[in-house]
């Protein structure tokens, strides 16, 4: 494990610093501080340290008095996955490039990063398993430096030289000698060894967004030379270009991992390893390393990334999970959105989920009117679609707080759907496709769907994490049958004539004659928020369990019957048989006992991990209780082992119950 990724707290060192953004970004500091540095104003000691912020405007303040009072001077500067926006738009930076010999833009002397391209042996094959495992999860997720650009929009038509700007003045063109003349002749050497390409000119986002200005302009598009300024993905620009020319853009990096050899014309990281052609070589960089190698230095080992939720520092791979979570939320909600069917008392709850970047619109008239007139994305509670509607679905997701939705509890996580409802298997949803899409997942990704499911069966968590007691159980062979809901729409839409509970108990009881068998009425039922009571119950099962912890209780049983419960799904996480007499989302994969029909579209054998990565990781959102912001899974499943989670109180019961006065459960609760 490399400094960076140490989980010891470092000693602190005084860091005196004569920029005002150090004070003023807390990121920075808590960054700065969690890996030893210690932000500190007036003048340093012998022992004390200079921050700078790499080749800023402001440096020279503090490199005169490092000068002058022989004091180590350390340089910082944005990693190379920063944020969903760019820092002129307010997004704090996802990690910190901490540099005691240099600057990595600045050939005129080593940099840290330079030293370990120069000398780290880089050939532990796990480390570089890492970063070819990283180098694919970059380019699948779409995320770059600044991710604020449209994943959706198509590149122009593959077969382009891309021509790279920058932000005129920056410090990494300065620092390798750029200016207009510089960019001009790199042009020229685009247009003279391609003639007969289209030429684009990538401007940089900052320039995108008015921040800044580059070194291309209009008039330098003609004939065969386009401006492009689109918000497409620079991995699509990069994937339909044949050739590209850079002078120091980390999108330079970027095509060497995604297999170009760029043109580079000045002296980046990235160039004088033997990936790419340069038109001023550095003399002491002559070992030839492979991308992998490249990328294990650059974003592996060189960073101090940090984790947001847990206030610490953090690997790469969590960095990515991170960003993942923030990106897949900005580019959901970047159009805003206009909901329908939403009850009052959910709508804080979504304008928090998806008002990030613009307030959510409640309407229930014209919502789809609303939506195409004003350029917004439409989405509809699942239970109040209408059919044909083509608005997003919108349902709780499978870790969904600790206390009931009967109860107004907000949710923790949300499923968006654009093509169905998981619960609904008339027809094919998302959470289907991903579910069958779920064999072709890379082993990264099955490995941390595996701990995922052995951090919530070690968590004990389940939908609602009730904290309830689990009382001793009769020996032998214990079947759990799992209540529902009956009104719910998973039992409305996936049972044929076999849809109640007590219906459901005879038909385990008539297969099981001789097993111990539990019944476990639904928690919304327990409650008295909603139908689904079984007088007989007692008559058929050994035991019926009311306000039983259902995540122990599935720890002790053998087997679970169920309609359509998503108590299946997490029985399946804890090695149990499932038997199902409708058609779950989980059902008709190979894991489970189906004894109702499923549909026929479901031929994939998928196992385990693959079903828990598309369930709890690919298809749901999440948001951090503590942060407020997007997060992956993992940090969800830590705030419910933790209990840093809402729960409900006396007025939320108290409204639910009265609620229900008014209103008929097929209307007021379905979901």
């Amino acid at each position: 494990m490399h400094r960076n990724e140490t989980a010891g707290k470092p000693s602190s060192r005084r860091f005196y610093v004569y920029n005002g953004g150090f004070l003023t970004q807390s990121r920075v500091r808590r960054i700065l501080a969690l890996a030893g540095y210690r932000v500190s104003l007036g003048l340093p000691g012998p022992d004390d340290l200079i921050g700078v912020w790499g080749r800023s405007p402001t440096a020279h303040r503090g490199e005169a008095i490092a000068q002058r009072r022989g004091t180590s001077l350390v340089r910082v500067e944005d990693a190379f996955l920063r944020s969903v926006r760019t820092g002129r738009d307010g997004d704090p930076p996802l990690g910190l490039l901490i540099d005691r010999s240099g600057v990595h833009f600045d050939a005129s002397q080593p940099s840290d990063l330079e030293k370990l391209l120069l000398d780290h042996p880089l050939d532990d094959p796990a480390l570089l398993a890492r970063a070819r495992t990283g180098m694919a999860r970059l380019q699948t997720a779409d995320l770059s430096k600044y991710n604020s650009f449209d994943a959706g929009l198509r590149a122009p038509e593959p077969g382009y030289v891309l021509v790279i700007d920058q932000t005129r003045g920056d410090a990494s063109v300065t620092a390798s000698n750029g200016d207009a003349a510089r960019f001009r002749a790199m042009l020229d050497a685009a247009r003279a060894e391609h003639p007969a390409r289209r030429i684009l000119l990538k401007t940089h986002p900052e320039t995108q967004a008015g921040h800044r200005s580059g070194y291309f302009r209009s008039e330098d598009a003609d004939g065969n030379v386009v401006l492009y300024d689109g918000a497409a993905s620079p991995g699509a620009l990069l994937q339909g270009a044949v050739a590209v020319y850079t002078l120091s853009s980390q999108l330079g990096f970027e095509a060497i991992l995604a297999g170009h050899r760029p043109r580079v014309f000045g002296q980046p990281f990235y160039a004088g390893w033997g990936q790419s052609d340069d038109e001023r070589p550095v003399a002491r960089r002559q070992r030839h390393l492979t991308p992998e190698q490249i990328f294990a230095a650059a974003m592996i080992l060189y960073p101090h990334w940090y984790d947001p939720y847990r206030d610490r520092l953090c690997t790469f791979e969590q960095a990515v999970e991170t960003l993942e979570a923030q990106v897949r939320a900005f580019r959901d909600d970047r159009r805003g959105w206009v909901a329908e069917g939403m009850r009052l008392w959910k709508r804080a709850p979504l304008q928090r989920f998806f008002g990030n970047e613009r307030k959510v619109r409640f309407e229930n008239d014209t919502p789809a009117e609303t939506a195409r007139t004003k350029g917004l994305r439409h989405m509809v509670w699942a239970g109040k679609a209408t059919p044909g509607s083509d608005a997003v679905r919108v349902e709780d997701g499978f870790l969904r707080s600790r206390g009931l939705g009967a109860e107004l509890i907000p949710p923790l996580s949300l499923v968006c759907d654009t093509t169905g409802i998981y619960y609904d298997p008339s027809k094919a949803s998302d959470l289907e496709q991903l579910i069958a899409q779920s064999p072709d997942l890379p082993a990264d990704q099955i490995l941390r769907a595996e701990r995922l499911i052995g951090a919530i069966t070690a968590g004990g968590l389940s939908k609602y994490n009730l904290s309830q007691r689990c009382p001793e159980l009769p020996p032998g062979h214990r079947i759990l049958v799992a209540g529902q809901v009956e009104d719910d729409a998973s039992i409305l839409t996936g049972c044929g004539a076999l849809r109640t509970n007590l219906a459901l108990l005879k038909a385990a009881r008539k297969a099981n004659p001789d097993a111990i068998l539990l019944y476990k009425p639904h928690p919304d039922v327990e409650a008295g928020l909603r139908s689904g009571t079984v007088p007989e119950a007692g008559q058929i099962a050994d035991r019926v369990l009311d306000h039983t912890d259902m995540a122990g209780l599935l720890e002790a049983v053998d087997e679970v019957w169920t309609l359509t419960s998503l108590t299946g799904f997490e029985a399946l996480l804890r090695g149990c048989r499932v038997v199902t007499l409708g058609a779950p989302f989980y059902a008709g994969w190979g894991l489970t006992t189906d004894l109702g029909e499923v549909p026929g579209r479901r031929r994939a054998r998928v196992t385990l991990p693959g079903l828990a990565h598309a369930t709890l990781i690919a298809y749901p959102r999440y948001r951090d209780p503590v942060t407020g912001l997007p997060c992956p899974v993992e940090v969800i499943v830590d705030r419910l082992a933790k209990e840093q989670v809402s729960r409900p109180g006396p007025f939320n019961r108290s409204l639910s119950k009265l609620q229900g006065l008014f209103a008929s459960p097929a209307h007021l609760w379905r979901r």
